[in-house]
């Protein structure tokens, strides 16, 4: 069997709404024939005592290698500035963003839907297929 492509993505999440970037998660590690690597950081490893200078410079850091970003439609997204210099950063650089709905039917932030080249549902297949479609 050819070895698998490791797509690199970077995953925008609200730590304080941790269910749905730990839903994406398991549907990630779950789905076959499909690898990538994880360059979002999560709650357990959060950056602590960085200016809001240096919290953008980690995040560059973090999205200027991935392959696409993927962010989490829930109405947090509406609320953060920190999810919005995100999407904001990914579009400058040409990055493929990914929009999930909202599992529980939520009503999709506008921040991610004028943003998103594709939004997906809640699904494993609908996911992995967005990523092998858009990835740079």
């Amino acid at each position: 069997m050819p070895t698998l492509y490791k797509y690199r993505l970077f995953i925008s999440h609200a730590w304080k709404y941790s269910e749905s970037y730990d839903r994406a998660i398991t549907f990630l590690n779950n789905a076959n024939n499909f690898d990538y690597a994880n360059y979002s950081i999560p709650w357990e490893k959060k950056f602590e005592n960085l200016t809001n200078f240096q919290l953008k410079e980690e995040l560059k850091d973090q999205i200027r290698p991935v392959n696409a970003v993927l962010v989490m439609g829930g109405m947090y997204v509406a609320h953060s500035d920190w999810i919005q210099f995100e999407i904001d950063f990914a579009k400058l650089l040409d990055k493929p963003i990914i929009g999930i709905r909202p599992w529980n039917g939520q009503r999709m932030p506008d921040a991610v839907t004028q943003a998103a080249n594709v939004i997906v549902g809640w699904n494993t297949d609908s996911i992995v297929q967005a990523i092998r479609n858009y990835s740079l």
